[in-house]
């Protein structure tokens, strides 16, 4: 008799900490100094050095950037935990059981069916070249999973990516995709917005998917993908599930994922 109140509860206290989050980033946004903890497992240099010029070549060379590339530590250090969302939010105990089952489909279409790929692998800019790190986290209220995912990728590519994801909310506004073990499903694609301050520049998309096997109920999958470009590195965050899925903790996430791994990357700047 007691699960609801209590249900609401968690989920008020979601969304209390997203509100937060947000009053937080639109504050930064708007130049007005907002004390914020650094990362955890960062602290601010006492001074800044010179860079070391053999690093930034190596890095250069791999990458094509003209800063150093950040390492496993300190992208580990950017990722966003469940701390930031707060109840009903906990690590993950594995992968979503539909990444297998409904997302692993395909469509007519060539933009349509590299989409369906895309949300499936998670890498809309390809492969990273360089360190990278990565994060699972559960609703276990609502049922739904978020992955943030950083790493070092080539400028060109980002740029190619996040551009054609903008196309395709009128390229893959409504189409039919056939899953590897959900039946056929009506697929629905539609532009998520993101802050503006969410780094600088950015893409991001709100899929669902619905149908399922002619026997069974019609299931609704809902999936947001976004992509953004932090200086010279990218995040991919996706938020997906059969139940809720709060457009709000998306964009919420995706401004603190920004603002985190801008920060740890002036920190590694002021450090090299």
């Amino acid at each position: 008799m007691t699960r609801a109140p209590a249900l609401a509860r968690t989920l008020l206290a979601s969304a209390l900490s997203v509100t937060v989050l947000l009053i937080t980033a639109a504050c930064a946004g708007s130049g007005r100094d907002v004390p914020r903890a650094l990362p955890q497992g960062v602290s601010e240099p006492p001074a800044a050095a010179s860079p070391s010029p053999s690093a930034t070549a190596s890095s250069s060379a791999v990458t094509g950037r003209s800063t150093p590339v950040l390492n496993d530590e300190q992208l580990r250090a950017a990722l966003i935990t469940e701390a930031d969302l707060g109840p009903p939010w906990a690590d993950a105990q594995g992968p979503a059981l539909w990444r297998d089952g409904t997302l692993k489909a395909t469509a007519d279409d060539g933009d349509c069916r590299r989409l369906l790929e895309v949300l499936y692998t998670e890498e809309p800019f390809g492969v990273p070249v360089g360190p990278r790190a990565s994060v699972t986290l559960d609703d276990t209220a609502e049922g739904a999973q978020l992955r943030e995912q950083i790493g070092a990728h080539r400028p060109d590519d980002v740029e190619r990516a996040l551009a054609w994801l903008g196309t395709l909310p009128e390229k893959c506004g409504t189409f039919r995709a056939a899953t590897a073990g959900s039946g056929a499903q009506d697929v629905e694609v539609t532009e998520l917005p993101l802050p503006d301050t969410a780094g600088d520049a950015r893409a991001a998309l709100r899929v669902t998917l619905t149908g399922g096997e002619p026997d069974a109920a019609p299931a609704r999958l809902t999936v947001d993908l976004a992509a953004i470009r932090v200086g010279e590195d990218a995040v991919v965050l996706t938020n997906g599930g059969f139940g809720e899925v709060r457009a709000e903790v998306t964009r919420a996430m995706a401004q603190l994922a920004a603002d985190r791994l801008a920060e740890v990357a002036r920190l590694g700047r002021l450090r090299v």
